[in-house]
């Protein structure tokens, strides 16, 4: 055997060890690295059921968070992963490169990305995860990366394995930038690529189902935006449920009854994929996390 075979299978038992082995409490997730690029190390924070059973295999929700590609952290989704955790999925929340951190652009955010999506479902089976059944969402600049992976050709990293697939099979975006024209946001930090790296510029034929939460008074991201992308991928022939919210601002979706009201329609939506089974438990699950 050689040693990148030898190596490869000790990964492998390690992982499964420590999934087998370490019990998961909702607000506890397990950090595994799935990048490094210099001395930059990213994890993957994993959210598991808490009567996990490693003989199952579990449908996945891979999050991005905000932050303008700028900054933010993996927490910005910590209750919906606990949520969907608590539903019987494995939530992921995903570290990628920032600028305030690591001096990065938006494009190195998308192949951070698209290398996490990647790497689930090359591990699918360490991890537990059903590899077709992956969604991905995010919220502003993270949505714009789960919509970039669902739409965009290319922007891989260099040395990828691209016969797997980076491809979410349905995504979930709360108030995300997926314009990056003039008429949208981010046009001038991308150095004249905007339509390379802009999800409405790149909806084809066979774009996962999308579900979309948006405020009307949403001064970051144009509401024109979403009525486009909406149309689209109608177009294309794609499902797309579009959520407006009026007179809501950016990020109103992590507040107060927002909050509630958008995670109970992400759950429909994913009950409508069989991604999950059975009636929400939205309410009852955060009224006894109080």
């Amino acid at each position: 055997m050689s040693f990148k075979n030898i190596f490869t299978s000790l990964f492998i038992l390690v992982i499964s060890f420590s999934y087998g082995q370490r019990s998961t409490v909702n607000n506890k997730p397990i950090s595994i690295e799935y990048k490094v690029i210099d001395t930059i190390r990213l994890n993957l924070h994993v959210y598991r059921p808490e009567n996990f059973d490693d003989s199952k295999t579990y449908n996945c929700m891979i999050f991005f968070h905000g932050g303008g590609w700028n900054g933010g952290n993996f927490k910005a989704f910590q209750r919906q992963s606990q949520y969907l955790a608590a539903r019987g999925m494995v939530a992921i929340s995903v570290d990628y490169r920032l600028k305030n951190t690591h001096g990065t652009s938006p494009f190195e955010a998308v192949e951070d990305a698209k290398s996490a999506i990647r790497y689930v479902r090359k591990h699918a089976k360490e991890l537990h995860v059903n590899p077709n059944k992956i969604a991905s969402g995010g919220g502003s600049a993270g949505g714009h990366l789960a919509a970039a992976c669902g739409n965009i050709v290319g922007l891989e990293a260099a040395n990828e394995n691209l016969s797997i697939s980076s491809v979410p099979n349905a995504l979930v975006l709360f108030n995300p930038v997926y314009d990056n024209s003039k008429n949208g946001y981010g046009y001038r930090v991308m150095n004249g690529r905007h339509l390379e790296i802009s999800p409405l510029h790149n909806i084809t034929k066979g774009a996962p189902p999308t579900l979309v939460f948006f405020g009307t008074k949403d001064k970051t991201t144009p509401v024109s935006s979403s009525i486009a992308y909406e149309k689209k991928m109608k177009e294309v022939g794609s499902r797309c449920d579009m959520h407006f919210y009026e007179g809501q601002p950016h990020s109103f979706f992590n507040k107060g009854t927002f909050f509630i009201d958008t995670v109970e329609k992400m759950d429909a939506f994913l009950v409508s994929l069989n991604y999950l089974k059975g009636k929400s438990t939205v309410k009852e699950f955060f009224r006894n996390k109080k």
